[in-house]
């Protein structure tokens, strides 16, 4: 990645984190944001981040050799300039992003990449006009990708082949663990798969058949320790003796009784305020950014020793 440039578009917390990933992978950075303050506060903020990681041994370099290849740009075109791969970060608004797109496809060099954060626009809303429409496609990661490697590639119907699996490429390379979707779809593979959890642990408290911490201690100290390590369709492979058509014979009379009992969460406010309330009561409203750093800490501890078991 040494001879990479990227550019990061939005410098709030996934911004900031991207800049991170592609940084400590050698390459150059040019971080840009519309908002003045946001852009003035990302490179200390960055810093910090490259600080926490460095104390549990996750960089490679001292932190201010990888904070020095992040440069904050004051300009869209001095951002873009020469870069191999630009990561977009604004708002969750179309318009927005087929304003920005249309700026992007016109300054950027002809075989640029151009990558959306979003967490659920398909890339077909808000790049079909655009002249260079083959190149662009969703790059979607998780929160924050610094610390988590997953990133989904999804084109639109007509972003070319090639141009996702360069980004493939790009990606690993930056220490990420993409994967492409064969076509698009609303909200993609994980925020699918986290809301049918959501859905059903919701559901589940609204009727009333436990407390949101009990639900939380399921997935943290039961599902999530096996799922830490790996997914569901290995889960359920080793979990008969002979494999998936074994399991699928001792199991599947239960599920399919369990899905006819389900009842979806319609997001009433009721439930939600009822939640938000239990949540207070261990955790206030001025303490979420203190444990949502916390939060990133116990990601960089797991990472760490994830990473010491490869060794």
């Amino acid at each position: 990645m040494q001879t990479k440039t990227t550019a990061v578009i939005g410098a709030g917390r996934i911004g900031r984190a991207w800049a991170i990933v592609f940084a400590r992978s050698g390459a150059t950075v040019r971080i840009y944001d519309a908002c003045e303050d946001m852009l003035k506060g990302a490179l200390p903020a960055i810093r910090q981040s490259v600080e926490d990681l460095a104390s549990f041994g996750l960089v490679d370099e001292p932190v201010d050799a990888i904070v020095a290849r992040i440069t904050a740009c004051s300009t869209l075109e001095e951002a873009v300039a020469d870069a191999a791969l630009v990561q977009e970060n604004i708002a969750e608004v179309v318009e927005a992003k087929r304003t920005l797109f249309a700026d992007l496809d016109r300054l950027v060099e002809p075989d640029a990449l151009l990558a959306s954060s979003t967490s659920g626009l398909p890339a077909s809303t808000f790049t079909k006009e655009l002249h260079g429409r083959a190149r662009c496609f969703v790059g979607h990661p998780v929160n924050p990708p610094s610390l988590v490697p997953l990133v989904e590639l999804c084109g639109a119907p007509w972003t070319s082949p090639e141009a996702l699996e360069r980004a493939r490429e790009f990606y690993e390379q930056a220490g990420q663990k993409p994967v492409i979707l064969r076509r698009e779809i609303a909200g993609f593979l994980l925020n699918r798969l986290q809301g049918a959890v959501l859905d059903e642990a919701l559901s589940l408290y609204e009727q009333g058949y436990t407390t949101a911490a009990d639900l939380d201690t399921v997935m943290r100290d039961g599902l999530a320790m096996r799922w830490s390590f790996m997914g569901p369709f290995e889960t359920i492979d080793l979990n008969a003796p002979g494999g998936v058509p074994d399991y699928a014979s001792r199991y599947r009379d239960t599920y399919r009784n369990i899905a006819a009992t389900r009842m979806p969460f319609d997001w009433g406010a009721e439930t939600l305020d009822e939640l938000d309330a239990e949540r207070r009561t261990v955790l206030s409203r001025d303490r979420i950014e203190e444990r949502s750093r916390w939060r990133d800490r116990r990601l960089m501890a797991l990472l760490a020793h994830r990473r010491s078991l490869m060794e």
